[in-house]
């Protein structure tokens, strides 16, 4: 049966690094997949937003998903602001969408605005209320989830792969998109943003389980229906 799949994702691009190959697995199986852009991504740095959006509908259409929506909240200012603004937006595609699956950002990630997401989408997904959402990720993101700092509740300390072999391609058409963004979003290997860091990152997670590419994936929650 087609699940309907939520990726929640504070900038344009986390969703490519952090979930591209299972969100191509998804569409794959006939699985429904939505992805929520929260913030612009960009502001931050400057105000050329509309690059951005469009790398986000290239690199999402690389995956085979068309249902792409964006929060419009400032880049990098989501700890200034009420976390009722940030679970405003993700609240009300729960409520819209019903998924039944939701990936979401780490809590331990170096970035703020990651924290901030997955704050808010715990809030968001509360299992009361006919809340439809049965399973809970929290995905890495090259660059920040490695960047954290070495306490121990602070580690992403994945119990969830999955088998990335045959869509790792199609995450790199992905994330190409982003390298003709106004400022690229794709750096020169080594670092973490390249393409060649980016298969490495799933040959990595794919060699820890016996698969030649995976992403790795925190469990929160799963709710098993009789």
């Amino acid at each position: 049966m087609a699940r309907q799949v939520l990726v929640v994702a504070a900038h344009p691009d986390d969703e490519v690094f952090g979930v591209g190959g299972a969100i191509a697995c998804h569409v794959r199986q006939g699985d429904r997949v939505s992805v929520l852009i929260v913030t612009d991504g960009v502001t931050a740095r400057h105000d050329v937003t509309e690059p951005q959006k469009a790398a986000v509908r290239k690199a999402c259409g690389a995956l085979g998903v068309q249902d792409v929506r964006f929060g419009n909240l400032p880049d990098q200012r989501l700890d200034d602001m009420p976390l009722l603004k940030v679970i405003k937006p993700i609240s009300e595609l729960v409520k819209e969408l019903r998924p039944q699956v939701v990936y979401t950002h780490h809590r331990g990630d170096a970035n703020q605005d990651h924290r901030a997401v997955f704050a808010a989408t715990l809030v968001a997904v509360r299992p009361f209320g006919g809340n439809p959402v049965e399973r809970v990720l929290c995905y890495e993101v090259a660059s920040s989830t490695e960047w954290g700092p070495p306490f121990a509740e602070w580690a992403f300390l994945p119990n969830v792969y999955v088998d990335i072999s045959a869509t790792l391609d199609a995450k790199l058409q992905a994330v190409e998109a982003y390298r003709e963004t106004f400022q690229s979003e794709i750096k020169p290997f080594p670092h973490p943003r390249s393409p060649e860091a980016v298969s490495i990152y799933a040959q990595h997670r794919g060699v820890s389980v016996g698969m030649q590419a995976a992403e790795a994936f925190v469990l929160v929650r799963e709710l098993v229906k009789e």
